[in-house]
């Protein structure tokens, strides 16, 4: 079963009939031990262009153990094994004095990840496009993405979303300024992640029935490995 097959409203219109679809749902406490497999899975490279610089396991499990999920928000999207290959973390902090695109109190940053596997896919302008629809709807305007100029995914979905862009030191900063909140806005995100959530429960308990059944006499080596 599908979701879009309950809710048939298309989310990837942009992203090319030969492309699966990309559920972007909100991550809770329980979800926390896998985003630290997905960070601990990126490769060298990929943890550079995330944070800025490299950070070794034991800050990686600092960071995903300091996240904050009454503060921030934090998306995921799952492969179909249950894996997390994408995540987005938008992180809000009051308005400093240099915030001198907006007048709100409360700013956000968003930070995104995507394993190689799920490159190509669309996934990490999904998760862009639902961090930047949750702020219009938190009454926040003005979204911040901090990376390495090197970065040229996040560059090209900063540039594909109207943000404006300042390199500086091999470093660019990006801010998009978002409309108000309204009906239509409150109303895509709500269907949005009702139908992630659905899309969550199938792959979950269909990974729980695998491993169900990987129990059973005789049915080891012809279920699904992991």
């Amino acid at each position: 079963m599908n979701p879009t097959d309950i809710f048939p409203i298309n989310f990837n219109e942009h992203s090319g009939s030969n492309k699966p679809a990309v559920y972007v749902k909100e991550l809770s406490e329980k979800d926390r031990h896998r985003i630290l497999k997905h960070f601990l899975a990126l490769e060298e490279s990929d943890r550079l262009l995330r944070f800025g610089t490299y950070l070794p396991d034991p800050m990686i499990e600092k960071y995903v153990n300091g996240l904050d999920f009454s503060r921030d928000k934090v998306f995921g999207v799952l492969s179909r094994n249950f894996r997390l290959v994408g995540v987005g973390h938008l992180a809000f902090a009051p308005r400093s004095e240099k915030d001198e695109a907006t007048d709100k109190d409360t700013v956000a940053e968003f930070g995104v990840s995507v394993s190689k596997s799920a490159r190509g896919k669309g996934v990490g302008a999904k998760l862009f496009e639902r961090g930047a629809i949750h702020c219009r709807n938190a009454d926040v305007d003005t979204l911040y993405m901090h990376c390495l100029s090197s970065n040229q995914t996040m560059i090209h979905i900063a540039k594909k979303a109207g943000m404006e862009i300042q390199r500086e030191y091999g470093e660019a900063d990006a801010y998009l300024k978002l409309l108000p909140a309204d009906a239509v806005s409150v109303l895509k995100e709500a269907v949005q992640e009702q139908v992630a959530a659905i899309d969550y429960s199938i792959k979950a308990n269909t990974r729980a029935a695998v491993k169900w059944l990987r129990h059973l006499p005789g049915m080891g080596n012809h279920s699904e490995k992991k």
